[in-house]
């Protein structure tokens, strides 16, 4: 079973809808994303313990700070470049941003290999279903743009601004 609520986010953002399967965070994302990872229309609204964890991290970070806790998340579906991607974006500091293409050195670093595609870490970048937490939005194109973003490009501008990242 599949459980959804709402949170109402700060005005210039979308709300962001949670979902969970009972025990885990396995999906956050804006409202509006142009992207649903699993058809969920049809999941039960509930409140969990986990979404109490999830609105207290939003409610820190809303408020411009960095939460000191991660909720329990679990993320299906991941490969192992993808996972290798993560655990780069998992490391990107509050308030900071980085490029696609210097994830992609750091990918090919780790795996051993000359180079990596950049277009490669966009696609799994952008396959993110846990947004905010896992802080896709703090990837930026080489050039300083605000390339791409499931959750749009607003969400995205905004989030940078509540971190002073911009």
């Amino acid at each position: 079973m599949t459980y959804r609520l709402r949170y109402g986010t700060p005005d210039g953002f979308d709300d962001i809808l949670m979902f969970s399967d009972g025990f885990f965070l396995t999906e956050l994302r804006f409202e509006q994303t142009h992207k649903k990872y699993e058809q969920k229309e049809f999941c039960e609204e509930k409140n969990l313990p986990v979404f109490n964890d999830v609105r207290r991290w939003l409610d820190i970070y809303f408020s411009g700070r960095d939460p000191d806790f991660t909720p329990d998340y679990r993320i299906n579906g991941l490969t192992p470049f993808r996972k290798d991607v993560f655990e780069i974006l998992l490391k990107i500091p509050f308030g900071k941003t980085v490029t696609y293409g210097e994830i992609a050195a750091e990918t090919a670093k780790k795996r051993g290999i000359a180079k990596m595609s950049a277009q490669a870490v966009g696609g799994a970048v952008g396959w993110n279903p846990v947004c905010i937490i896992v802080p896709c939005h703090r990837v930026i194109g080489a050039d300083g743009s605000l390339t791409g973003y499931g959750g749009g490009i607003k969400n995205k501008s905004a989030l940078l601004e509540l971190e002073k990242a911009l």
